[in-house]
């Protein structure tokens, strides 16, 4: 008989048992019971005893070695094999080893080389894993990290998306079987060849295009700054330091007659040409080129095509040409300015795109995420705010109406509720960017900050650590692992995320404000205020911290001097900010009072009032939970 159920039953090959043990006992110091077959016991039909166990356990973790993927690792086949069909399958690999064909749809999280470190991350991340199966999640890509969405299929078939057109535009499903990191890609930028600098918005465009087309395939995409970063190496060791499998490059010149446009695939590890054209056409074929180039790419790597991959690969986009350098204009403007000016502009670009072409998805999609940082970031009153969350949901409804498979618009729109306070809408839209887009860089970031406030960070965590498998150059997104961190309370991880941005770029200051904060929490002040010396003077964030570190040391006059000074500068706008700096100094009745007219003027900042460290000192006081009720978060995830 087999007895109670375990939380774990553990695949492996009997020599790798010596191996497997600091993982027994560290996922047992976690809490989690765990079957292996040591605890066989003589006399016993060992057979049935491992298939009861198997079938009764809540998650089953096969620990792929070279002994267990090799020829004699065929027992820990059948049992990885029993598990996926029952949904229980979580994949570790404890050596350099790719596991055998058949268990490629989960990919397995590397524990090579751990050593029993119970924080370390890699570790952290299967247990968090083992949770997720515990509750009832199925993880289709562990390093994905992506929960289970929440959308029922009666949501899904009102939303316009059926499960048929869910599978259709899941990557894994348009692939056929391959190596582990052979879907990896890089597109590295395209040179602008056009002898005019004022031309270089439309090659980076035309990459960032082809970036987009191939990650909605199923490719995982290198993102665009980390492609950036490497732009200057040879592709040999582009592929090297980004860990993809092949690389893209390209060149345009453009007159206004005439378009040429190269395109060359070529190995990572060989530095071999797979494919290669050049295209010499009329202006306003860019569009046709751009679909002939993500084609034959998918050719080249044996994507499965099909009329699912052409659909996926037009996706939200225009057959105008004009349209499309309308959209890259405004795209190349967004990325570089998002002052009120410059996001006023973007609206009139797009404007004009959707003038030409009322069918381009993708241009009400960014014309909606340009709205809601016009109406968070710079709208003075709550009717402004209201007014411009209006227009940007307007815009996201529409491109969903004309691409409901377009997963960034429902990001989008998932964003604008959030800003709303409705909580329950907003991961309801996010969860169903996940399930339509689960690699796309417009989603991810939407995705891991709602999860983040709304009280699910294990799930925020995973996220911010795909976006930094995605775009592993990129420095914004350590700073956005660390801001997780903090929620997590992980203070000593958080300050080497945020250090690790500084290496990618050393000017940047949000990583010494997330540092600054870090030492706050950890009662470290002198260092605290020594990395809130490189914020600006008069951020909101740098002075708020400023203030924090005068109200831990109860010095009332100085928390009232720069609450002045911030008052002058932000008004009502820093009212959450106020609340932080109150409840830091134990003052609740000053802190609820900051609280509601942050509520009052919609103040984004009370999206993290679930999990804001800064707000621990006021949770076990009524005020909270009646507020807490009043913005109707859900219920924790």
């Amino acid at each position: 008989m087999a007895g109670p159920a375990t939380d774990v039953f553990l695949s492996y090959k009997a020599e790798d048992r010596p191996s497997l043990l600091p993982l027994v006992q560290a996922l047992m110091a976690e809490g989690l019971t765990v079957w292996w077959d040591v605890h066989i016991e003589g006399g016993t039909n060992w057979h049935e005893d491992i298939e009861a166990h198997l079938d009764a356990a809540k998650c089953v973790v096969v620990a792929w070695s070279r002994r267990s993927v090799g020829p004699a690792g065929q027992f820990v086949r059948d049992e990885a094999r029993r598990a996926q069909r029952r949904g229980g399958y979580l994949p570790v690999c404890i050596d350099a080893v790719d596991p055998p064909l058949g268990f490629g749809e989960i990919q397995a999280f590397s524990l090579t080389g751990w050593k029993g470190d119970r924080s370390d991350p890699r570790f952290q991340a299967v247990a968090d894993g083992i949770r997720r199966h515990i509750s009832g999640e199925r993880i289709l890509r562990p390093h994905l990290h992506l929960p289970q969405p929440r959308v029922s299929r009666r949501t899904m078939a009102a939303g316009g998306v059926g499960l048929a057109a869910l599978a259709a535009t899941a990557g894994w499903f348009l692939f056929e079987a391959s190596p582990s990191g052979a879907r990896r890609i890089a597109v590295l930028p395209f040179a602008n060849l056009s002898g005019a600098s004022d031309q270089a918005y439309f090659a980076e465009g035309i990459a960032e295009e082809l970036r987009s087309a191939l990650m909605r395939i199923g490719l995982q995409v290198i993102g665009r700054a980390s492609s950036d970063a490497v732009k200057d190496l040879d592709t040999k060791a582009a592929a090297s330091r980004l860990g993809v499998a092949n690389i893209i490059t390209g060149s345009v010149r453009r007159s206004p007659d005439m378009v040429r446009i190269s395109a060359q695939l070529v190995g990572g590890k060989d530095g071999v040409e797979r494919w290669s054209q050049t295209y010499d056409s009329a202006a306003g074929d860019e569009i046709k080129i751009q679909t002939d180039i993500a084609t034959k790419v998918a050719q080249a790597l044996s994507v499965a095509l099909g009329q699912a991959v052409h659909a996926a690969i037009a996706l939200g986009g225009t057959a105008d040409s004009a349209a499309q350098d309308l959209f890259l204009r405004a795209t190349a403007l967004y990325d570089t300015d998002t002052s009120e000016v410059a996001l006023r502009q973007v609206v009139a670009l797009l404007d004009a795109a959707v003038a030409r072409d009322p069918g381009y998805a993708n241009a009400f999609r960014l014309k909606a995420r340009s709205l809601e940082l016009l109406a968070t970031s710079y709208m003075k009153s709550p009717t402004d705010l209201a007014d411009a969350l209006a227009q940007g949901e307007a815009a996201a409804r529409r491109a969903i109406a004309l691409a409901p498979r377009l997963g960034s618009a429902h990001a989008e729109l998932a964003l604008i509720e959030q800003d709303r306070f409705n909580f329950a809408d907003s991961l309801r839209y996010v969860d169903l960017a996940l399930a339509l887009s689960p690699d796309d860089p417009l989603v991810l970031p939407a995705a891991m900050y709602i999860r983040r406030y709304l009280g699910d960070p294990h799930s925020a965590l995973a996220l911010a650590d795909r976006l930094i498998e995605l775009d592993p150059l990129d420095p914004v997104n350590p700073t956005r692992r660390a801001d997780v961190l903090i929620v997590l309370r992980r203070f000593p991880q958080a300050i080497e995320a945020a250090r690790q941005s500084l290496r990618l770029a050393p000017r940047r200051s949000w990583p010494h404000q997330l540092i600054g904060d870090c030492l706050t929490l950890m009662n470290r002040p002198d260092e605290a205020r020594a990395e809130y010396k490189n914020v600006p003077a008069d951020d909101v964030f740098g002075l708020a911290g400023e203030a924090i570190l005068d109200a831990r040391s109860r010095n009332a006059g100085a928390v009232d001097r720069t609450v002045a000074r911030m008052r002058g500068l932000f008004g009502d706008a820093a009212s959450y900010n106020y609340a932080q700096i109150y409840a830091q100094a134990r003052d609740g009745d000053r802190t609820f009072t900051a609280l509601g007219k942050a509520f009052d003027v919609k103040d984004p900042g009370l999206t993290g009032l679930r999990t804001d460290p800064f707000l621990d000192p006021i949770r076990g006081d009524a005020r909270y939970a009646a507020l807490l009720k009043r913005l109707n978060f859900p219920a924790r995830t």
